[in-house]
């Protein structure tokens, strides 16, 4: 499908421009890499040339902001190219950024981060163009808040296009996390109401633990911010917690273990066992709901063996792993 924003007007043409007299648009949101999608873009240029004209407007000194084509650009200018073929567009600063948002969110791939600061950047655009900077409300629109609008034209409920948004509070580091799937975007909208310093001492937290927040643990961090009472020795052990659904492989994985020593291997390697859970981070939380799986489980899980922990040689450490 053609790119609505790359479509020619009747008194528009292309033009070539060289490649050093075009600007990245102020602020892009969007990342140019150097991704699988950006190889086919250069094998395609490469054989039938930049078919679609970068949009670019006019700014000071002679030189023309790109709208819309960086990753052509960029393909044109590491195959060799001087020149790439343009359409000229005198808009101003908030049609520049509501086209640009607009012509990059048709990309197949778009990060999280790339997403809401796109979002927040046609928000905050058409709210000036509307004259109501403060106000989300104005005749122009319709009646409708811009977040609406650009829910309506996104495919996006009005309320995800706010958490997107809202994400654009979050320090870098977070939202690296975020783009790398290490947090999870619900979590990472409830953190975004963190302070900046409670966000970098979650970072310190996050690696104390060697955990991410879920969602529950997020939203007891936002409480405790909110309420003034968040420290970093809060984060530490909120993270620490086992989650749920990790308890309920440990049991699984402890009862598959216990049964294989319990049954078939002697008292040594029950000893053995005993000891390399107590030593274990779940081991707590693993015991104390182990306890409830037999009689057998309960005068295990209170036994005080001497083994030394030595004696792992002979447990199966990968299968206790959770």
């Amino acid at each position: 499908k053609e790119n609505e924003s790359n479509r020619l007007f009747e008194d528009e043409k292309v033009i070539e421009i060289e490649i050093e007299r075009l600007r990245s648009f102020k602020d892009h949101p969007f990342k140019v890499t150097d991704d699988k999608e950006m190889h086919l873009l250069k094998d395609s240029i490469k054989q039938y040339g930049v078919l679609n004209p970068l949009i670019v407007r006019p700014v000071p000194d002679g030189v023309y902001e790109i709208i819309s084509g960086h990753r052509r650009k960029y393909a044109a200018q590491q195959l060799g190219y001087r020149k790439v073929p343009v359409i000229i567009r005198v808009m101003n600063d908030e049609e520049a950024i509501i086209k640009m948002v607009d012509a990059n969110l048709q990309r197949e791939r778009i990060s999280y981060s790339e997403k809401a600061f796109a979002y927040k950047m046609k928000n905050d655009a058409m709210k000036r163009t509307a004259g109501r900077p403060r106000s989300q409300i104005d005749h122009n629109l319709k009646g409708k808040r811009t977040v609406e609008i650009i829910a309506e034209e996104t495919g996006e409920s009005p309320k995800q296009v706010q958490r997107y948004i809202t994400l654009t509070n979050l320090i870098p580091e977070l939202l690296q996390q975020l783009d790398d799937e290490l947090i999870s975007f619900n979590p990472a909208v409830e953190l975004a109401a963190l302070k900046e310093k409670e966000q970098k001492q979650l970072i310190e937290a996050m690696d104390y633990a060697q955990s991410v927040p879920s969602l529950s643990q997020a939203q007891r961090i936002k409480k405790l911010s909110k309420d003034g009472k968040l420290t970093l020795e809060k984060m530490q052990e909120i993270l620490s917690e086992i989650k749920k659904s990790i308890l309920v492989i440990c049991q699984e994985k402890f009862k598959i273990v216990f049964d294989m020593f319990f049954l078939k291997k002697g008292a040594l390697h029950r000893r053995s066992l005993i000891i390399f859970l107590k030593n274990e981070r779940y081991s707590d939380s693993v015991f104390n709901s182990a306890s409830s799986f037999s009689p057998v489980y309960s005068w295990f899980l209170t036994s005080k063996p001497k083994t030394s922990r030595t004696n792992l040689r002979d447990v199966s450490a990968s299968a206790l792993l959770c």
